[in-house]
Protein backbone atom coordinates (compact mmCIF):
# COMPACT_ATOMS: atom_id res chain seq x y z
CA UNK A 1 0.00 0.00 0.00
CA UNK A 2 1.42 3.28 -1.12
CA UNK A 3 2.17 6.40 1.20
CA UNK A 4 -0.39 8.98 0.94
CA UNK A 5 0.45 12.51 -0.92
CA UNK A 6 1.50 15.40 1.55
CA UNK A 7 -1.75 17.87 1.14
CA UNK A 8 -1.52 20.52 -1.42
CA UNK A 9 -2.36 24.08 -0.25
CA UNK A 10 -4.96 25.51 -1.88
CA UNK A 11 -5.36 28.14 -4.04
CA UNK A 12 -6.32 31.21 -1.14
CA UNK A 13 -3.39 29.49 0.55
CA UNK A 14 -0.95 30.36 -2.31
CA UNK A 15 -2.56 33.73 -3.16
CA UNK A 16 -1.57 34.70 0.84
CA UNK A 17 1.65 33.77 1.07
CA UNK A 18 2.19 35.35 -2.35
CA UNK A 19 0.89 38.23 -1.14
CA UNK A 20 3.04 38.59 2.06
CA UNK A 21 5.73 37.79 -0.09
CA UNK A 22 4.86 40.74 -2.20
CA UNK A 23 4.21 43.16 0.74
CA UNK A 24 7.45 42.43 2.16
CA UNK A 25 9.58 43.23 -0.96
CA UNK A 26 7.17 46.69 -0.92
CA UNK A 27 8.48 47.37 2.74
CA UNK A 28 11.90 46.76 1.51
CA UNK A 29 11.98 48.45 -1.72
CA UNK A 30 10.23 51.32 0.25
CA UNK A 31 12.83 51.57 2.57
CA UNK A 32 15.93 51.18 0.30
CA UNK A 33 17.46 54.90 -1.13
CA UNK A 34 16.96 55.28 -4.74
CA UNK A 35 15.30 53.63 -7.23
CA UNK A 36 14.94 49.75 -7.40
CA UNK A 37 14.89 48.53 -11.02
CA UNK A 38 14.53 45.97 -13.66
CA UNK A 39 16.40 46.83 -17.20
CA UNK A 40 16.11 44.48 -20.40
CA UNK A 41 18.46 44.65 -23.27
CA UNK A 42 16.60 42.94 -25.73
CA UNK A 43 18.59 40.98 -28.70
CA UNK A 44 17.34 43.59 -31.33
CA UNK A 45 18.99 46.36 -29.11
CA UNK A 46 15.77 47.78 -27.89
CA UNK A 47 15.28 48.07 -24.17
CA UNK A 48 13.01 48.02 -21.34
CA UNK A 49 12.31 48.89 -17.89
CA UNK A 50 10.20 45.86 -16.66
CA UNK A 51 9.71 47.09 -12.69
CA UNK A 52 10.73 50.28 -11.50
CA UNK A 53 10.36 51.46 -8.00
CA UNK A 54 7.99 54.20 -6.41
CA UNK A 55 11.97 55.81 -6.49
CA UNK A 56 11.63 56.91 -10.06
CA UNK A 57 9.97 60.20 -9.94
CA UNK A 58 12.10 61.42 -7.01
CA UNK A 59 15.24 60.30 -8.77
CA UNK A 60 14.59 60.87 -12.53
CA UNK A 61 11.62 63.66 -12.53
CA UNK A 62 10.11 60.99 -14.38
CA UNK A 63 7.08 58.78 -13.41
CA UNK A 64 7.27 55.08 -13.53
CA UNK A 65 4.72 55.13 -16.31
CA UNK A 66 6.22 57.42 -18.40
CA UNK A 67 9.50 55.48 -18.32
CA UNK A 68 7.80 52.18 -19.09
CA UNK A 69 5.98 53.90 -22.21
CA UNK A 70 9.25 55.30 -23.54
CA UNK A 71 12.23 53.28 -22.20
CA UNK A 72 14.97 55.41 -24.21
CA UNK A 73 14.11 58.45 -22.38
CA UNK A 74 16.92 57.32 -19.66
CA UNK A 75 19.15 57.72 -22.28
CA UNK A 76 17.92 61.07 -23.27
CA UNK A 77 18.28 62.37 -19.84
CA UNK A 78 22.18 61.14 -19.33
CA UNK A 79 24.18 64.05 -20.59
CA UNK A 80 25.76 63.72 -24.37
CA UNK A 81 29.29 63.51 -22.41
CA UNK A 82 28.33 60.66 -20.60
CA UNK A 83 26.35 58.82 -22.80
CA UNK A 84 29.28 56.58 -24.27
CA UNK A 85 30.87 55.53 -20.88
CA UNK A 86 27.44 54.37 -20.23
CA UNK A 87 26.49 52.65 -23.22
CA UNK A 88 29.78 51.38 -23.30
CA UNK A 89 29.64 50.17 -19.94
CA UNK A 90 26.54 48.39 -20.50
CA UNK A 91 27.69 46.44 -23.29
CA UNK A 92 30.75 45.00 -21.61
CA UNK A 93 28.65 43.86 -18.51
CA UNK A 94 26.39 42.24 -21.08
CA UNK A 95 29.21 40.47 -23.22
CA UNK A 96 30.72 39.20 -19.80
CA UNK A 97 28.04 38.77 -17.54
CA UNK A 98 29.63 41.20 -15.28
CA UNK A 99 27.93 43.89 -12.66
CA UNK A 100 27.54 46.54 -14.12
CA UNK A 101 28.81 49.75 -12.14
CA UNK A 102 28.53 53.51 -13.88
CA UNK A 103 28.47 56.73 -12.41
CA UNK A 104 27.36 59.42 -15.20
CA UNK A 105 25.56 62.81 -14.93
CA UNK A 106 21.61 63.26 -15.80
CA UNK A 107 19.71 66.00 -16.93
CA UNK A 108 16.85 66.12 -14.44
CA UNK A 109 14.37 68.70 -16.57
CA UNK A 110 11.75 68.81 -14.08
CA UNK A 111 13.96 70.74 -11.64
CA UNK A 112 16.24 72.27 -14.05
CA UNK A 113 19.19 70.57 -12.64
CA UNK A 114 22.21 68.12 -13.15
CA UNK A 115 22.40 65.01 -10.87
CA UNK A 116 25.30 62.83 -10.88
CA UNK A 117 23.78 59.34 -10.20
CA UNK A 118 25.72 55.70 -9.73
CA UNK A 119 23.90 52.62 -10.93
CA UNK A 120 24.89 49.31 -9.75
CA UNK A 121 23.15 46.11 -11.14
CA UNK A 122 23.49 42.31 -11.55
CA UNK A 123 23.17 40.89 -15.77
CA UNK A 124 21.07 37.92 -16.40
CA UNK A 125 21.29 36.13 -19.43
CA UNK A 126 17.42 35.45 -21.07
CA UNK A 127 16.38 33.22 -23.60
CA UNK A 128 17.12 34.45 -27.21
CA UNK A 129 20.21 36.84 -26.56
CA UNK A 130 18.49 38.94 -24.03
CA UNK A 131 19.80 40.55 -20.87
CA UNK A 132 18.04 41.47 -17.76
CA UNK A 133 19.85 43.67 -15.12
CA UNK A 134 18.59 43.82 -11.35
CA UNK A 135 19.99 47.06 -9.60
CA UNK A 136 19.46 50.31 -8.05
CA UNK A 137 19.99 53.61 -9.36
CA UNK A 138 21.23 56.90 -6.28
CA UNK A 139 22.12 59.81 -6.34
CA UNK A 140 25.21 60.61 -5.84
CA UNK A 141 25.72 64.44 -6.26
CA UNK A 142 26.65 65.27 -2.42
CA UNK A 143 29.68 63.28 -2.44
CA UNK A 144 30.41 64.22 -6.14
CA UNK A 145 30.40 67.77 -4.86
CA UNK A 146 32.12 66.77 -1.70
CA UNK A 147 35.08 65.32 -4.05
CA UNK A 148 34.97 67.90 -6.37
CA UNK A 149 35.43 70.43 -2.73
CA UNK A 150 38.31 68.29 -1.87
CA UNK A 151 40.12 68.81 -5.44
CA UNK A 152 39.67 72.03 -5.34
CA UNK A 153 40.81 72.22 -1.85
CA UNK A 154 43.65 69.94 -3.09
CA UNK A 155 44.58 72.03 -6.03
CA UNK A 156 44.85 75.16 -3.42
CA UNK A 157 47.17 73.51 -0.96
CA UNK A 158 49.25 72.56 -3.60
CA UNK A 159 49.49 76.26 -5.19
CA UNK A 160 50.36 76.74 -1.43
CA UNK A 161 52.66 74.53 -1.24
CA UNK A 162 54.50 75.30 -4.53
CA UNK A 163 54.46 78.97 -3.75
CA UNK A 164 55.73 78.64 -0.13
CA UNK A 165 58.70 76.35 -1.83
CA UNK A 166 58.94 78.81 -4.04
CA UNK A 167 59.59 81.73 -1.61
CA UNK A 168 61.96 80.01 0.21
CA UNK A 169 63.95 79.19 -2.46
CA UNK A 170 64.28 83.31 -2.97
CA UNK A 171 64.69 83.71 0.47
CA UNK A 172 67.69 81.32 0.53
CA UNK A 173 69.65 82.35 -2.81
CA UNK A 174 69.43 86.13 -0.94
CA UNK A 175 70.88 85.07 2.43
CA UNK A 176 73.33 83.06 0.65
CA UNK A 177 74.27 85.73 -1.50
CA UNK A 178 74.54 88.18 1.41
CA UNK A 179 76.40 86.02 3.47
CA UNK A 180 78.67 85.39 0.26
CA UNK A 181 78.85 89.09 -0.79
CA UNK A 182 78.44 90.91 2.49
CA UNK A 183 80.48 88.95 5.32
CA UNK A 184 82.50 87.46 2.89
CA UNK A 185 83.83 90.76 1.95
CA UNK A 186 84.29 92.14 5.14
CA UNK A 187 86.03 88.75 5.99
CA UNK A 188 88.45 89.52 3.47
CA UNK A 189 88.97 92.82 4.29
CA UNK A 190 89.76 91.99 8.20
CA UNK A 191 92.22 88.95 6.92
CA UNK A 192 94.00 91.76 4.92
CA UNK A 193 93.63 93.69 8.04
CA UNK A 194 95.37 91.47 10.32
CA UNK A 195 97.69 90.44 7.82
CA UNK A 196 99.13 93.92 7.16
CA UNK A 197 99.31 94.20 11.82
CA UNK A 198 101.46 91.07 11.48
CA UNK A 199 104.13 92.25 8.85
CA UNK A 200 104.13 95.69 11.15
CA UNK A 201 104.40 93.23 14.34
CA UNK A 202 107.43 91.22 12.39
CA UNK A 203 109.31 94.79 11.36
CA UNK A 204 108.93 96.79 15.24
CA UNK A 205 109.98 93.51 16.73
CA UNK A 206 106.90 93.60 18.94
CA UNK A 207 106.05 91.39 21.59
CA UNK A 208 105.85 87.75 20.94
CA UNK A 209 102.47 87.15 22.31
CA UNK A 210 101.19 90.16 20.11
CA UNK A 211 102.09 88.20 17.13
CA UNK A 212 100.74 84.63 18.36
CA UNK A 213 97.26 86.59 18.87
CA UNK A 214 97.47 87.92 15.42
CA UNK A 215 97.70 84.46 13.95
CA UNK A 216 94.98 83.28 16.20
CA UNK A 217 92.73 86.08 14.83
CA UNK A 218 94.01 85.25 11.43
CA UNK A 219 93.68 81.55 11.47
CA UNK A 220 89.97 82.32 13.10
CA UNK A 221 89.04 84.51 10.41
CA UNK A 222 90.32 81.40 7.86
CA UNK A 223 87.97 79.35 9.48
CA UNK A 224 85.27 81.60 9.61
CA UNK A 225 85.37 82.27 5.91
CA UNK A 226 85.42 78.38 5.17
CA UNK A 227 81.88 78.76 7.54
CA UNK A 228 80.65 81.07 5.65
CA UNK A 229 81.42 79.58 2.18
CA UNK A 230 79.94 76.10 3.55
CA UNK A 231 76.76 77.77 4.60
CA UNK A 232 76.30 79.52 1.48
CA UNK A 233 76.45 76.50 -0.47
CA UNK A 234 74.10 74.43 1.94
CA UNK A 235 71.43 77.66 1.13
CA UNK A 236 71.86 77.84 -2.48
CA UNK A 237 75.14 76.32 -4.60
CA UNK A 238 76.47 78.84 -6.59
CA UNK A 239 76.62 76.10 -9.32
CA UNK A 240 73.06 75.80 -9.82
CA UNK A 241 73.07 79.01 -11.61
CA UNK A 242 75.46 76.75 -14.56
CA UNK A 243 72.50 74.34 -14.83
CA UNK A 244 71.27 71.44 -13.48
CA UNK A 245 73.48 68.69 -14.62
CA UNK A 246 76.43 70.65 -13.36
CA UNK A 247 75.12 70.85 -9.93
CA UNK A 248 74.31 67.59 -9.89
CA UNK A 249 77.66 66.48 -10.65
CA UNK A 250 79.03 68.32 -8.04
CA UNK A 251 76.60 67.65 -5.24
CA UNK A 252 77.57 63.38 -6.28
CA UNK A 253 81.14 64.71 -5.49
CA UNK A 254 80.33 66.09 -2.64
CA UNK A 255 78.40 63.30 -1.10
CA UNK A 256 81.40 60.67 -2.19
CA UNK A 257 83.68 62.92 -0.69
CA UNK A 258 81.64 63.78 2.79
CA UNK A 259 80.06 60.21 3.39
CA UNK A 260 82.33 57.90 1.97
CA UNK A 261 79.99 56.32 -0.14
CA UNK A 262 80.83 55.45 -4.03
CA UNK A 263 78.91 57.55 -6.30
CA UNK A 264 78.80 58.03 -10.00
CA UNK A 265 76.48 60.33 -12.33
CA UNK A 266 75.34 60.11 -15.99
CA UNK A 267 73.20 62.40 -17.60
CA UNK A 268 72.49 61.93 -21.47
CA UNK A 269 72.41 65.57 -22.16
CA UNK A 270 74.06 68.64 -20.78
CA UNK A 271 71.04 70.72 -21.24
CA UNK A 272 68.10 69.77 -19.66
CA UNK A 273 66.66 72.70 -20.65
CA UNK A 274 64.20 73.17 -17.59
CA UNK A 275 63.14 76.27 -15.94
CA UNK A 276 64.90 77.43 -12.57
CA UNK A 277 62.19 76.25 -10.61
CA UNK A 278 62.22 72.89 -11.80
CA UNK A 279 65.84 72.58 -11.99
CA UNK A 280 66.15 73.54 -8.11
CA UNK A 281 63.12 71.03 -7.23
CA UNK A 282 64.92 68.25 -8.89
CA UNK A 283 68.43 69.19 -7.54
CA UNK A 284 66.72 69.10 -3.56
CA UNK A 285 64.85 66.15 -4.46
CA UNK A 286 68.26 64.70 -5.33
CA UNK A 287 69.78 66.58 -2.42
CA UNK A 288 66.49 64.56 -0.29
CA UNK A 289 67.18 61.14 -1.58
CA UNK A 290 71.22 61.58 -0.65
CA UNK A 291 70.72 62.33 3.02
CA UNK A 292 68.07 59.68 3.45
CA UNK A 293 70.59 56.87 1.62
CA UNK A 294 73.57 58.20 4.19
CA UNK A 295 71.40 57.94 7.00
CA UNK A 296 69.26 55.06 6.69
CA UNK A 297 70.16 52.73 3.49
CA UNK A 298 73.52 51.40 4.75
CA UNK A 299 74.64 51.39 1.14
CA UNK A 300 77.79 51.09 -0.36
CA UNK A 301 76.76 52.06 -3.78
CA UNK A 302 74.80 54.94 -5.38
CA UNK A 303 73.93 55.89 -8.95
CA UNK A 304 72.13 59.07 -10.17
CA UNK A 305 71.37 59.37 -13.58
CA UNK A 306 69.55 62.67 -15.29
CA UNK A 307 67.49 61.78 -18.64
CA UNK A 308 66.21 64.48 -21.45
CA UNK A 309 63.71 62.54 -22.98
CA UNK A 310 61.33 63.70 -25.75
CA UNK A 311 58.12 65.03 -23.20
CA UNK A 312 60.01 64.32 -20.17
CA UNK A 313 62.59 64.92 -17.61
CA UNK A 314 63.51 61.78 -15.48
CA UNK A 315 65.95 61.48 -12.67
CA UNK A 316 66.58 58.28 -10.93
CA UNK A 317 68.82 57.62 -7.77
CA UNK A 318 69.70 53.98 -6.89
CA UNK A 319 71.13 52.40 -3.89
CA UNK A 320 72.56 48.80 -3.12
CA UNK A 321 71.08 48.96 0.72
CA UNK A 322 68.62 47.86 2.78
CA UNK A 323 65.96 48.45 1.12
CA UNK A 324 63.11 50.66 2.01
CA UNK A 325 60.12 49.08 3.67
CA UNK A 326 56.12 50.19 3.31
CA UNK A 327 55.92 50.79 7.06
CA UNK A 328 58.65 53.24 6.87
CA UNK A 329 56.71 55.47 3.93
CA UNK A 330 53.80 55.43 6.66
CA UNK A 331 55.55 56.73 9.46
CA UNK A 332 54.35 59.74 10.65
CA UNK A 333 57.70 62.00 11.06
CA UNK A 334 58.49 60.37 7.29
CA UNK A 335 59.02 64.17 6.24
CA UNK A 336 61.66 63.40 3.90
CA UNK A 337 59.87 61.31 1.33
CA UNK A 338 57.09 63.77 1.82
CA UNK A 339 58.80 66.65 1.24
CA UNK A 340 60.04 64.80 -2.20
CA UNK A 341 56.86 64.15 -3.22
CA UNK A 342 55.24 67.45 -2.72
CA UNK A 343 57.99 68.52 -4.78
CA UNK A 344 57.66 66.54 -7.61
CA UNK A 345 53.47 66.99 -7.13
CA UNK A 346 54.66 70.78 -7.02
CA UNK A 347 56.22 70.20 -10.52
CA UNK A 348 52.98 68.48 -12.18
CA UNK A 349 54.81 64.96 -12.31
CA UNK A 350 55.40 61.45 -10.54
CA UNK A 351 57.44 59.97 -8.10
CA UNK A 352 57.91 56.34 -7.43
CA UNK A 353 59.66 54.05 -5.23
CA UNK A 354 60.68 50.79 -5.93
CA UNK A 355 62.84 48.21 -4.69
CA UNK A 356 66.13 47.73 -6.94
CA UNK A 357 67.03 44.52 -8.68
CA UNK A 358 69.26 42.65 -6.20
CA UNK A 359 68.41 44.83 -2.87
CA UNK A 360 68.61 48.53 -2.77
CA UNK A 361 65.74 51.08 -3.23
CA UNK A 362 65.17 53.14 -6.68
CA UNK A 363 63.92 56.67 -6.93
CA UNK A 364 62.65 57.90 -9.74
CA UNK A 365 60.96 61.37 -10.79
CA UNK A 366 59.65 62.25 -13.98
CA UNK A 367 58.62 65.66 -14.94
CA UNK A 368 57.11 67.39 -18.09
CA UNK A 369 59.03 69.51 -20.08
CA UNK A 370 57.71 72.89 -21.80
CA UNK A 371 54.94 72.52 -19.48
CA UNK A 372 53.12 76.02 -18.55
CA UNK A 373 53.44 76.88 -13.93
CA UNK A 374 49.71 77.60 -13.80
CA UNK A 375 48.70 74.60 -15.90
CA UNK A 376 51.67 72.50 -13.08
CA UNK A 377 49.87 73.64 -10.12
CA UNK A 378 46.41 73.22 -12.10
CA UNK A 379 47.18 69.64 -12.49
CA UNK A 380 49.47 69.14 -9.30
CA UNK A 381 45.65 68.39 -6.91
CA UNK A 382 45.39 65.06 -9.41
CA UNK A 383 49.12 64.85 -9.96
CA UNK A 384 49.46 60.80 -8.74
CA UNK A 385 52.63 59.87 -7.17
CA UNK A 386 53.49 56.42 -8.50
CA UNK A 387 54.82 53.56 -6.65
CA UNK A 388 52.24 54.61 -3.28
CA UNK A 389 52.97 50.70 -3.02
CA UNK A 390 56.26 50.14 -3.30
CA UNK A 391 56.14 46.88 -5.74
CA UNK A 392 59.54 44.79 -6.52
CA UNK A 393 60.85 45.66 -9.87
CA UNK A 394 61.42 42.06 -12.20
Amino acid sequence: MSAASPPRPDSAALADELEQVRARFDAIVSNTPGLVFQFVLHADGSVSFPYLSDGCQALLGLTAAELHARPSRFLDLILSDDRKSYLDAMQASAAALWSWNWEGRIWVDAWKDVKWINLRCTPHALAGGAVRWDGIMTNISDSKQEQLEVRHSRARLAELSAHAERVKEQERTRIAREIHDELGGNLTAIKMAVAMLAARLDSSGADPALRDKTDYVDALVDRTIDAVHRISLDLRPAVLDLGLVEALEWQVKEFEKQVGIACTFNANQRDVELDNEQATALFRIAQEALTNIAKHAGATRVSVKLARLRHHVSLKISDNGSGIRQADRAKPASFGLRGMAERARALGGTLNLSHAAGGGTVVTIKIKRETERAALIAAAAGATIAGENISAVK
